[in-house]
Formats: C-alpha cells, structure tokens, sequence
C-alpha cells in the first residue's frame, strides 16, 4: 500500500522527546535543531493546518538547571526537577514559536486528565480554543504532581491519547530512529525499515524493541502501543527520526519512516465510541425545532432542551429524545444535570444571568453528540 503524504492532513500532532530536544552532555536545549523544527510547523501553520506538540524536557532541563548528579531520581526529586523545567521548557517553546509569529499555550495532563471524562473535555475544549485562536497547544505529562499510580510513564502513548482528544488526523512521533525494523537495526546489519503497517499484528508487535537513550523513557514498545491507541481513535501515526533538521520537511519530501494506518477517522471513531460504548447517565428531551436543528449538523442550546432526567456529571453521556419520546440521538453534557434542569429551555443570555459567569452556549456541542438516522 502507498504511503500517505503530509499534505494531506489538516490536525498534526508532533511528539518530541527528550533526548531529541535536550543535549544530554551539556543539559541544554538543542536550539539549532529546535529552531529547524519550530520553521517547520510555521510553515505547516501557515498553510492553514493545526498544530500540536506534546513535548518532553522538563526533568532533564530541570536537572540541568538545578545542576543535580546523573543517575536515577526519586520522585519528589524527580516533580521538583519538573517545577523547575517546565518553566523552562514553556518559555523555550514561547520563544522559538513566537519568532514566527506563533502563540503557545503550554497544557499540562496527567493520565487521569484523559482517562475521566470531565477532565477529558476540560482539555479538549482548551485545546480546541488554542487552535481556534491559531495558537499551538504544547502539551506534557504533569510530572509535578503525577505519582506512579497515574503516570503515562513515557510520552508515546501521552501523545496518542492527545491526538484522539484533539481529533487529529495524523500523530507524528520523532524519534532517534527512522521507524520500525523487521530486526534491531543495530545488532542486524540487514535489517529492513517497515515502510507501511497497515495492522498491529502479534508480528508487529513482536518486533519491536527498548529504548536506546538514557533520557528516553519509551523505546519502539511503546511507540507500538501508541500506534494501537492512536489507529484505534481514528488517528494515523508515523515514526520518524528527529536526529536530522527540518524532521518535517523531511517527512514531507517523502523521507524514510513508518506509517502506522487506521482504516477510520477521528470523527467517525469518536462518534462511535460515544454512541456504541459508553453508558447514558440521564435524559433530554427537545422540542421539534431542536430535533430539525441536530438533524442539519447544530449543537444542541439550552433553549432546546424542555425536560431533563437522571443524575449526571458534566463529561457524561446522555440520550436525546425529541418530543414524541424517540430517541434522535446521544452525546456528552457539557453541564451538571442540577445546572442542566436550571438553564433548560433558557436563552444564551439567560443562561449566562442564571450561572453568573460567561458559561459553554451549548448543552451538547455538535463534536460531542451522535445523531440517529
């Protein structure tokens, strides 16, 4: 099967990890490098795509600064070495994406953020209010405060999770090899790059091996397994190497890599997943004229909505009954229900005098809802 191209993806997500963005001899950023790739994803920008990057760095720039010995840390050694680098690492970014004109907005998620679905939707819609405001999202694993317990461990599988929360079409993972081998390229001279993986096989996961730098917490396994996370949320990934400037242009020249395909769409994947497997916590019912304007692709407004039921949270899933009680479809609620009963069958305005604060305009937005034929 053909390789895809880099043009042909509007939502990029570009992971870079630690050995790639710090040099591990002197604790400092590789600012050349850094700067070849901040070029790249102006241009990408500039053409009208979105752009993501999930970024490690703040533990070894941490180290660096608070000039601590090599060898393992503890944990709170290694959360107080991240306060210390993620300020660094945020004003790096600001500074290299800025020169293009490039706002940042540093997010920083721990697995739980991704795994409960309040926390789920708070970042999904920051995220989507930074690319709404053509800024790009850096994105890293809240080292400060994450324990063992709720730790992604390395920022492969962080950024595949990001990707199917953005609704990304394409996760970029650079590493310090240019993709999967048949064999360990280093012990087998005649090992072959796999261009194209079309499905995750036992085969291919068989291949795959550890890490080979220090400071990178994730080796091919995970890269793998972020690829299953990835082509499952609609997603496709490559694995690339980072070592070369202008990594993305590379890409875009047709450069060696693997491409990881899913044979869905984010959108299409996230729908079913609201649809098909989560269980509805409550019920709304909506007059006709909301039930015309879910069917011609709206939000669902309060305004709508003229009798709600059951006990939710905000992030839970919800079927939606027009007025003959038949079901039009189901999404997740961006209110309470105890919020939800309040600002029922009220206008925009309204709603924002009965919370007293500037609150989300729609109950269900259109992203979040699945409507039945």
């Amino acid at each position: 099967m053909a390789s895809p191209e880099l043009s042909q993806f509007r939502r990029i997500v570009v992971k870079v990890g630690s050995a790639l963005l710090v040099d591990s001899d002197r604790g400092e950023v590789r600012a050349s490098w850094l700067a070849a790739l901040a070029d790249d994803m102006a241009k990408l920008h500039k053409e009208g795509r979105d752009v993501l990057v999930v970024s490690s760095g703040s533990i070894a720039l941490g180290r660096s600064r608070l000039k601590l010995p090599r060898g393992p840390l503890k944990l709170e050694e290694s959360q107080a070495a991240a306060a210390v680098g993620q300020i660094a690492l945020a004003r790096i970014w600001s500074e290299v994406l800025g020169a293009h004109g490039i706002g940042a907005g540093q997010i920083l998620v721990t697995l739980q953020d991704t795994e409960e679905r309040r926390r789920y939707l708070n970042a999904r819609s920051t995220i989507g209010k930074l690319l709404e405001w053509r800024a790009i999202p850096v994105i890293n694993e809240n080292d400060t405060v994450a324990t063992n317990e709720i730790r992604y461990g390395d920022n492969d599988r962080l950024a595949a999770r990001v990707a199917t929360m953005a609704s990304a079409d394409l996760l970029v993972l650079l590493s310090d090899i240019d993709g999967l081998y048949d064999a360990p390229p280093k012990n087998n001279p005649n090992a072959k790059l796999i261009p194209v993986v079309e499905s995750i096989s036992s085969e291919i996961e068989a291949v795959a091996g550890d890490a080979e730098s220090e400071l990178s917490r994730g080796g091919m396994r995970t890269k793998v397994e972020a690829a299953k996370i990835a082509t499952t949320g609609g997603t496709h990934m490559l694995i690339a190497s980072g070592k070369i400037e202008h990594p993305l242009q590379a890409i875009a020249n047709g450069g060696r890599c693997t491409w990881f395909l899913t044979p869905a769409n984010p959108i299409t994947s996230r729908k079913r997943w609201i649809a098909g497997t989560l269980e509805p916590k409550g019920t709304l019912t909506i007059d006709a004229g909301a039930v015309t304007a879910l069917r011609a692709g709206a939000s669902l407004l309060p305004a709508g909505v003229i009798k709600v039921e059951g006990q939710f949270a905000r992030g839970d899933a919800v079927i939606v009954r027009g007025p003959d009680t038949s079901e039009v479809g189901r999404g997740l609620i961006a209110y309470d229900a105890e919020v939800a009963e309040r600002i029922k069958g009220r206008s925009s305005p309204d709603v924002m005098t009965i919370l007293g604060i500037s609150g989300r305009s729609e109950m269900i937005h259109r992203d979040d809802l699945v409507v039945g034929g």
